[in-house]
Formats: structure tokens, sequence, C-alpha cells
């Protein structure tokens, strides 16, 4: 009897068990996409609907730094340019984007003005700028160009190597300071080539990555989901299951 018990339980539990890991998981954003490693897109919702896209501005404005080809080991105190750029891409940090941008050829207003510039000569149509860090709620795109983006910045070395790092130290006289990536999942698993958050309220949780998979490589870019709990998970979600 107690064998027969046994066996119940187990098939009660393995019935369960597959009914539960059966469930998809709700995907809170408002837009999203997954596309291959081509920018081919595969599944997606509301893919051409123009959104905030707070600091995913980043990686345009780390785009257009090292098209003016500046010197990235000049000090803008108390950081280096290539630390900058290293805190803008890992850290997702506004003062450093400001920073960089105001040190930009020109000043502030040839940066944002680059940053267009930039979008235009990619195709961008629906990609717009006011200000680099992406704290502006006009700050927009689509999810559809956000992978032209991700593809474009995936041929820039200095970009990869941040969207690996899980973690930058910078020396700052004598006190060592560590800055996380706010992607969590960089560092323990993936291979990511692009990575980068972004948060305001107008834009919700929103993320972009190329990463490979066992299924190929993949770009995923989420776009208003329900907060920044919730962005890394649907778009791990997402690139594992299309």
């Amino acid at each position: 009897m107690r064998g027969v018990l046994s066996l119940l339980a187990f098939l009660t539990f393995l019935y369960f068990g597959q009914a539960n890991a059966a469930q998809p998981m709700r995907i809170t954003a408002t837009s999203w996409l997954v596309a291959d490693g081509n920018g081919k897109v595969i599944q997606g919702e509301n893919t051409a609907q123009i959104r905030s896209i707070a600091s995913i501005s980043k990686l345009m404005m780390a785009m257009i730094v090292l098209d003016a080809k500046q010197d990235l080991e000049e000090y803008i105190k108390p950081y280096t340019r290539r630390e900058l750029l290293q805190l803008a891409i890992v850290h997702s940090d506004n003062r450093a984007t400001d920073m960089l941008c105001n040190s930009y050829p020109g000043g502030r207003s040839e940066c944002v003005r680059a940053l267009n510039n930039k979008a235009s000569s990619l195709g961008l149509s629906n990609t717009r700028f006011t200000e680099p860090t992406g704290l502006s709620v006009f700050n927009v795109s689509t999810a559809e160009e956000l992978v032209k983006m991700v593809i474009e910045s995936s041929k820039y070395p200095e970009i990869v190597i941040a969207s690996k790092t899980s973690e930058v130290k910078i020396k700052i006289k004598k006190k060592w300071l560590v800055f996380r990536n706010t992607n969590p999942l960089i560092g323990q698993r993936h291979d990511f080539i692009v990575s980068k958050t972004g948060y305001i309220r107008a834009s919700g949780g929103c993320i972009v990555m190329m990463l490979d998979t066992d299924i190929g490589r993949r770009i995923v870019v989420v776009l208003g989901s329900k907060n920044t709990r919730t962005r890394i998970p649907e778009a791990e979600f997402i690139a594992k299951n299309y």
C-alpha cells in the first residue's frame, strides 16, 4: 500500500510540475521583439510603436564618441574618457554620460546633433534624441529600429567589452570604486555581445541585448516592461524560447 501511495504521489508531482513548466511567462512589456543575428524579426508585439527608450540612449552616445575618435585616455576629471564610456554602458551612469556629451567636439549642442545625425544615417526615421542620458521622455525609438542600433553598436569593440563586463573598478586617489552592471545576467550566464538597460517612469523597464543562445544568436528588445525587476526575466525568456 505504501508503495502505491508513493507512486501516486510521484505521478501527481510529475503531472503538476510539467503543467507549471509548460505555462509561458506573462510578458508585461508593451512592445517587444526577438530577431536573429541578422536582424530578421522572429516574433514580437507592437514592434513599430514609438516609445521612450530611457538609458538605451547611451548606446548611441557611446557610438558617436567613438566615431569622433576622441582620445579615450584623456582625463575628464576624475575619470578618463574610456572610464566614462564604461560607466555609461555598464552602470548606466547619467553623470558620466553628460560629461561625455559636454566634452564632445563643439559641446553639448553638437553632441545632440550628432546623436540625431547618427540615427538618420542608420535609417532610423522614428528615433529622436533631445539629450544623451535618456532621462528625457522625448528620447524615443521603436523596437524595430533598436534592432538596427544594437547591430551597429556590436561593431564597436569598446561597447562589446563594456557589455560583457559585470563590474567596473576605478581607482580615484587611494580609493577603489566598484560599479555593477545594471544587467545582473552579465557574468552569470549567456554569451553577451551587446547589453543596455533603461528605465524612467514614461518608458517602463527597458532592455536591449544581443547574445548567443543554444538556438543561435538573438537580438532582444523589451520596452515598457512593468518595472526594473520584470525586464530581465522577460528578455531572457524571449531569448530562450523564440
